[in-house]
């Protein structure tokens, strides 16, 4: 008997049926794609980089056994799934913190990627249909499609609830509804399927990343608090369970064939390129709008007499970061951890203003910050590489609020009776951090210099605070004097010195 062709097919299709199942598994492998990348980087200490590596190998690995199965195989299909939303994540992570790419470029660039993949896979098998993924031509177009609509999902969730103060909680729910749109268009307005399908699949991206972050970021960034760790094993658990539960019950191997899909999809082709050209349409009025909007509401909180500096606003963290370098340097990481979070929770309710203010600057900063959060809450931080984190990091910030302030500086504009120490320590850290220790000398020379001559004036005006500030620059002076200089040593003693100064010039 000559075995039904279309049956066959359906035997042989390597993704599954789509069910309420799918898109559960989908949801929960999209946000353990983020907590667990969190994990990795942060709670595990690995940094960026060799997190991305290391997914990027087990991705690979794990697609290359997904194309050599010859049917759909629940396990292998659901760990490239969570497997690819992690890659795709940090593709995006990298791009942003590590090149320094704008989330807006990113999100242009994958969207336009995306969509050539759907016009040569559409010109190529003349169908998008996930029900026909029965060669290794069109499986290679969806592993493509899929990787890509993580990195959009990644971007534009980013964008939205990060960049443009939007939240992960309203980001979330404002997802929600658009999915929901789609799905009452599909089952009321005879929205195409394939099309309402590849819709909810791009937006379930940032829907479970807004679920991830709310359930794992700290509880004073309005989240949960449950920690990258619990949350990544108990949808790790979740996951499982639910592909044991399909792959004993085979509940999405069965479904309609290629055929029927084909035919329910053909319809009118000119009926489904309205539709599509019209919810492209509707895309870009949501997405430019709210973008619009949320920009001109970021830009009404932005002084105009600082449109191009990050001056006077980064007062905040210089201290933050210093109280965890004491903390450190005192062995005390449960306090540096609470700094952390801190650090965490307020840069990140920062981000909007300051990022419209100065992008270049506060992604560099940004790029430091990551450092410092991987470092402090490694699950075994290490003394010196935590204080080398935050002596970077404070370099970098120091050296924005130096160049916001020689930038701003104006007659008018009075200045603290310790301003030109401030300038001084910030040219050192500047040498110290080129190891060149001669400059640094040098102003160490200087500093001495300038501190014995405004001496009789400063400890007239207030002696307990020019006596506190004496002790930081005797230690300053002996790191930077020391007949082999260490660079960890005078980072440390220029920031705590730079801290106080810093405080009393206020």
């Amino acid at each position: 008997m000559e075995a039904n062709p279309n049956k066959l097919k359906i035997l042989l299709n390597k993704v599954p049926e789509v069910t309420i199942f799918f898109w559960i598994v989908k949801i929960l492998c999209t946000t353990v794609g983020e907590t667990f990348a969190d994990f990795l980087n942060f709670s595990l200490g690995f940094g960026l980089t060799l997190t991305t590596v290391a997914m990027g190998i087990a991705f690979f690995i794990v697609l290359f056994f997904q194309f050599r199965a010859t049917k759909y195989v629940p396990g292998i299909y659901w760990l490239t799934v969570v497997l690819i939303s992690v890659f795709g994540t940090l593709v995006t992570d990298n791009l942003t913190d590590n090149v320094g790419i704008p989330l807006e470029t990113s999100t242009i660039v994958f969207s336009v990627l995306l969509g050539l993949v759907f016009l040569f896979w559409y010109l190529s098998e003349k169908t998008l249909s996930i029900h026909s993924i029965f060669t290794r031509k069109r499986e290679v177009f969806y592993w493509l499609t899929i990787l890509f609509t993580f990195a959009l999902g990644t971007a534009v969730g980013d964008l939205f609830s990060e960049q443009l103060g939007l939240g992960y909680l309203n980001t979330g729910l404002s997802v929600i509804i658009i999915i929901a749109c789609a799905f009452l268009g599909w089952k009321f307005l005879k929205l195409n399927g394939i099309l309402a399908f590849w819709i909810a699949y791009i937006l379930t991206r940032p829907l479970g990343a807004s679920l991830g972050d709310y359930l794992s970021q700290p509880k004073l960034n309005g989240a949960l608090g449950l920690g990258t760790t619990v949350t990544s094993v108990i949808f790790l658990i979740a996951i499982l369970a639910i592909i044991v539960f399909l792959a004993v019950t085979k509940f999405d191997t069965t479904g309609k064939s290629e055929a029927a899909e084909t035919e329910q999809s053909r319809g009118s082709k000119k009926n489904v390129l309205m539709q599509t050209v019209a919810v492209l349409c509707v895309f870009l009025v949501v997405v430019i709008g709210g973008y619009v909007g949320l920009s001109k509401n970021i830009a009404t909180q932005i002084d105009s007499t600082q449109a191009a500096t990050l001056a006077g606003q980064l007062n905040d963290f210089d201290k933050i970061e210093n109280d965890m370098l004491k903390a450190v340097n005192a062995d005390d990481f449960a306090a540096a951890k609470k700094g952390a979070d801190d650090l965490e929770h307020q840069w990140d309710v920062s981000e909007p203003k300051l990022r419209k203010t100065d992008g270049t600057t506060w992604t560099k900063i940004d790029g430091t910050i990551d450092v410092v959060l991987a470092a402090v809450r490694s699950g075994k931080p290490d003394a010196s590489q935590s204080k080398s984190a935050l002596n970077d990091s404070l370099s970098v910030i120091n050296e924005a609020n130096q160049t916001a302030s020689q930038t701003d500086s104006s007659p008018n504009k009075p200045t603290g009776p310790y301003t030109d120490f401030v300038t001084i320590e910030n040219d050192m850290l500047n040498a110290v951090n080129a190891n060149d220790f001669a400059a640094a000398k040098k102003g160490a020379d200087n500093l001495e210099h300038q501190w014995d001559v405004s001496e009789p004036k400063l400890r007239k005006m207030d002696g307990k605070t020019w006596t506190k500030i004496d002790g930081t620059i005797d230690v300053v002076l002996a790191a930077v004097r020391s007949g082999s200089p260490d660079a960890s040593k005078c980072k440390s003693a220029l920031n705590d010195s730079l801290s106080i100064i810093n405080e009393a010039n206020k």
